[in-house]
């Protein structure tokens, strides 16, 4: 696959790379892996959210206000 990018991306890409001791293809690849990574685990907390939701397992808004307060005050 190619993936087409503007000239200063490609500086962008090339110099972070050179940083960090790694091609630029291989630092796209580490980044998208860790963007699907982190896409995937929030697709599974959402769907856990709605599940916990749909079986009545949920904080009324003063309820979440109340644990904030309790938080910030200790």
């Amino acid at each position: 696959m190619e993936v087409h990018v503007t000239g200063e991306l490609e500086a962008k890409l090339t110099h972070s790379a050179a940083l960090q001791g790694c091609s630029p293809e291989q630092l796209v690849e580490d980044a998208l892996t860790r963007y699907f990574d982190e896409e995937a685990r929030f697709v599974d907390a959402v769907k856990r959210g709605e599940e916990a939701f749909e079986r009545g397992e949920y904080l009324t808004h003063e309820q979440v206000g109340q644990r904030l307060q309790r938080f910030l005050q200790t």
